[in-house]
């Protein structure tokens, strides 16, 4: 995924409301950017860090400017735009970056599926396989040296294992997909002490058959890619 046109750079005073952030750039100019993550953000969006932003050339957009990504004072980048992690995840399926989830023919993406109500972020069929259903959660959380999923309590994820678990016992190829959008985490694990129920579900869902896999971006203010593969420990407890 490349940035067309190039992204520029700000530091960020404050982040507020969930959806929006005020940035000052390098020439002294203020103003508020778009945040498409509504989640806690911990330990993205220190103020004082290097914001990376869009522009949209759209004449109705309210804030034309987009928070993509974060750099730290710890040299780490951080994509925070959490509508981008379904799309470097296609990206890597097109091009077969994911060795794990190759040789299917066919790729769809939200799909209604499962007994909840819910919509699966990727269909991938192949004639002779079982269908694969795929589902993504960004991970940006980075503490103790350790990266973790989620960052706050979250129903829809728990929802999400469940419908994995459902679908894995009814013999179809169920995966949860981690995409670290994070240079600095090494390694994934569940968040027992922010959802100690969507850890519990997890280890459940692991049990029924569902896979679980972590790939990591490489991230700059140029492109970003899913690039290698991190180890998820399912157990591991901060």
């Amino acid at each position: 995924m490349q940035f067309d046109p190039p992204l520029q750079s700000a530091r960020l005073i404050t982040r507020y409301k969930r959806f929006l952030a005020d940035v000052i750039t390098p020439e002294g100019d203020t103003f508020t950017l778009h945040c498409a993550n509504t989640g806690a953000m911990t330990g993205c969006a220190t103020p004082g860090d290097t914001v990376w932003y869009s522009t949209s050339a759209s004449a109705t957009r309210k804030y034309p400017h987009s928070w993509e990504i974060m750099q730290t004072a710890q040299g780490h980048w951080i994509c925070v735009n959490t509508l981008r992690a379904n799309q470097l995840v296609r990206e890597a399926l097109l091009r077969d970056a994911i060795p794990e989830l190759s040789a299917y023919s066919h790729c769809q993406a939200e799909v209604k599926y499962g007994t909840e109500k819910s919509r699966i972020d990727f269909l991938l069929q192949a004639e002779g396989k079982a269908n694969c259903y795929i589902e993504v959660k960004s991970v940006t959380l980075l503490q103790n040296g350790k990266g973790y999923f989620p960052d706050a309590v979250t129903a829809r994820g728990q929802k999400h294992l469940r419908e994995l678990s459902t679908i894995a016992a009814e013999g179809h190829r169920a995966v949860l997909l981690f995409a670290v959008l994070h240079t600095g985490i090494e390694d994934v694990s569940p968040a027992h002490h922010i959802d100690a129920q969507y850890a519990e579900l997890l280890v459940q869902a692991q049990r029924c058959g569902v896979e679980v896999l972590a790939y990591q971006a490489q991230i700059s203010p140029a492109e970003m890619l899913l690039t290698r593969p991190l180890t998820v420990t399912i157990n591991a407890q901060l």
